[in-house]
């Protein structure tokens, strides 16, 4: 005789379907972009504040030139005869000197230049005092002085420039809140002071707000930051450098710690440096204090082919 299973209607069913249950919460690995959807419309919104920035007429995508003065006078225009060649414009646009740490400009009769929306003739542009400098314009041009250590230099944006016609934004990691690290900032007695080296070889001393201390992976990790109005500023590289990411390092802002010490370091928000899009740029680089040898795949990707 042969004997039969026969299940009630129904029990093979429930049993399969509790068991699929079962095995899918004992597997189931949230995905980090799908764990916090406010965290994420948070670095979305500020990411795109980030491009606006970006893109707006103070921002680094305009760039059309740097050039160093020499002591003395310094005429400019786009005739190549000029001290300081601008790509375009009259040919004689006038002349910048240079003496004693100040910097003055006097301009053609004619030409057109404009200050605050007042013709410019003659005009100090630099001094000590005077922060921050005027900006001079003509068409699409606009044009300012800055000191970089000892050094002098007219840095020149183009409105219409090329770079920031053809800006098709920046690729970034995907969002992870475990990339959003809890930190606590030590403080130095006396304070410590960072040599900070640009890309144009100037070097500076700074004083450090202190250094920020975190665990990535049950690692720790530190990063000297110095102050900058309501916010710490960051300069860090990381094993991604040069591959995924700028190779001079990237920035990243941090939140003033509470009365405690803590804050948060959020590398989602991690940037690039104005030199990963222009080369008339001065960009501070990473101390070696400030390079963490881990990989931080978190905000910002390379642009380009810097």
């Amino acid at each position: 005789m042969k004997t039969r299973f026969k299940a009630f209607p129904g029990t093979l069913t429930s049993l399969l379907s509790a068991f699929v249950l079962l095995l899918s919460l004992t597997n189931f690995q949230p995905h980090p972009r799908d764990a916090d959807p406010t965290y994420e419309a948070e670095i979305k919104a500020w990411h795109r504040n980030r491009i606006a920035s970006l893109k707006s007429e103070r921002g680094w995508l305009n760039l059309a030139g740097l050039f160093w003065l020499k002591e003395g006078n310094n005429t400019f225009g786009s005739d190549r005869e000029n001290d300081v060649v601008f790509p375009k414009g009259a040919a004689v646009i006038g002349s910048f000197e240079l003496k004693n740490g100040q910097v003055s400009v006097r301009t053609e009769p004619g030409v057109g230049v404009t200050a605050d929306g007042q013709p410019v003739t003659e005009r100090n542009v630099f001094a000590a005092k005077e922060t921050p400098p005027p900006v001079l314009q003509l068409g699409s041009l606009r044009w300012f002085v800055i000191r970089r250590g000892d050094r002098y230099g007219v840095r020149l944006r183009d409105l219409e420039s090329p770079l920031l016609t053809e800006f098709k934004g920046i690729e970034t990691f995907p969002i992870q809140p475990e990339w959003r690290v809890a930190a606590r900032l030590e403080t130095h007695n006396p304070p410590k002071m960072l040599t900070v080296t640009d890309i144009v070889g100037t070097t500076s001393r700074q004083p450090a707000a202190g250094t920020l201390v975190f665990d990535v992976k049950g690692k720790t990790y530190r990063l000297d930051a110095t102050a900058e109005g309501d916010h710490l500023f960051v300069v860090f590289a990381d094993e991604t450098n040069a591959e995924e990411t700028y190779g001079a390092g990237r920035f990243v802002y941090v939140d003033q710690p509470g009365a405690d010490g803590k804050t948060f370091v959020d590398f989602n928000k991690a940037y690039n440096p104005p030199c990963a899009f222009t080369p008339y740029a001065t960009c501070p680089l990473p101390s070696k204090d400030n390079r963490l040898a881990i990989r931080v795949v978190a905000g910002e990707k390379n642009y380009g082919d810097h």
